[in-house]
């Protein structure tokens, strides 16, 4: 039966991580998967995380299964961390998942299994594998614009022009913060906006947090999750450890559910274990471990933090000298809008042409649409990468 199947379509992404692995130029920059990486090339293990690794190594006595949530000391910290006391808890289902990726997906059979003819909104650019989780389950997607090519930051008034055709019952899928791939962000105005929309159209909001910390703050980036989940009566909230606890490899990430009231919770709960059941029965654990380890920590919590935002700072210290870099190399603003952009992405704002050009003639690597990883980058490279900019015909 083996023949039966189809090539599936490669990852953009995926290709270009072994395109750059099998470069064989020293000087050569990679801006194309989402991963974090310090001055010297490398992903880091936080030191918050290596503590945390050893005391659980330590304390450990059994592998045994924890069960079809998780633990409740990892999900009831994720809670409090994102969504703090905005909501009331006994509202909240929540369940560990394999991953963001994996508490996107489970969201989304949410969605179908609530309703099997939900549309769901999708910011147009967004993360590639919405779209793929969202084709391969069957489910319709609606885009609504989101990035204004010439400004290079939110097109509010098409979103909301958009969304407006969305009917009751529809899904409305929302970046929390940092978005990927543009990095432009709605602001605490444009987000009541949205809730409002919410509201008035009958809409669930399912919210994709990927990246919070590295934005404006672990509270700042919160705010607009937080103030979307007060304000409906249902939502949905994806969230990933992977970037802010620098656990790429642990898979380890969360699915909440909040109810309209406390009575519905327990069947919310239970329906999503239930899907974690069918998925892959029990969620990885060491991940989800070393979190609330941290989290119920005081002063691995405050080390955990103090890393986070020297992570978050020197991001925003590589956009600004790479805005400040084209700015002297092309006497212009027009690159200006990297340094305003929050997260690990920009979009260059270049053609796919230019694209293929600075990578086959300066050995630097960026996805396609021009999405570039800001965390690819130091400050050595910054001026390199600047000069190729500018040499490509950017």
């Amino acid at each position: 039966m083996f023949e039966t199947l189809k090539q599936q379509p490669a990852d953009k992404i995926l290709q270009l991580m072994l395109m750059y692995a099998a470069d064989p130029r020293e000087q050569k920059i990679d801006l194309g998967v989402g991963v974090y990486k310090n001055a010297d090339g490398i992903t880091p293990v936080m030191r918050a995380v290596k503590a945390a690794e050893k005391r659980i190594w330590e304390a450990e006595t059994t592998k045994t299964y924890t069960g079809l949530t998780g633990d409740s000391a990892f999900t009831n910290g994720m809670i409090s961390l994102l969504l703090d006391e905005s909501v009331a808890r006994d509202t909240i289902a929540a369940v560990a998942t394999t991953g963001g990726t994996g508490a996107v997906r489970l969201g989304f059979e949410l969605i179908r299994m609530m309703n099997p003819k939900a549309r769901i909104w999708v910011s147009d650019p967004t993360w590639p594998n919405h779209i793929a989780i969202l084709n391969y389950l069957g489910i319709e997607i609606k885009p609504y614009r989101y990035f204004n090519a010439e400004t290079r930051g939110v097109d509010f008034d098409a979103m909301i022009a958009d969304l407006q055709g969305a009917e009751p019952g529809d899904a409305v899928l929302l970046h929390g913060c940092c978005h990927n791939p543009t990095g432009a962000n709605l602001n605490l105005v444009q987000w009541q906006a949205v809730a409002d929309l919410l509201n008035d159209r009958g809409l669930l909001p399912m919210i994709d947090i990927a990246y919070q910390g590295f934005g404006d703050g672990l509270e700042e980036d919160a705010a607009g999750t937080r103030l979307i989940a007060a304000s409906v009566p249902e939502c949905l909230i994806a969230s990933s450890c992977s970037k802010n606890f620098g656990i790429y490899r642990e898979r380890t990430g969360i699915l909440m559910a909040i109810s309209a009231d406390s009575g519905r919770q327990a069947l919310v709960q239970d329906t999503m274990a239930t899907l974690n059941r069918l998925a892959y029965s029990f969620p990885p654990d060491h991940g989800a471990r070393i979190v609330s380890t941290i989290l119920n920590d005081p002063d691995l919590r405050a080390d955990w933090m103090a890393e986070l935002e020297e992570v978050r700072l020197s991001m925003l210290s590589l956009r600004q000298q790479l805005a400040d870099e084209l700015r002297r190399l092309t006497g212009s603003d027009r690159f200006a809008f990297l340094a305003g952009h929050r997260g690990m992405f920009s979009r260059l704002g270049v053609s796919p042409e230019i694209v293929e050009r600075l990578r086959t003639d300066y050995g630097v690597y960026m996805v396609g649409d021009s999405r570039m990883n800001i965390a690819g980058m130091n400050s050595k490279t910054v001026p390199i990468l600047a000069q190729a900019i500018v040499d490509a015909g950017a």
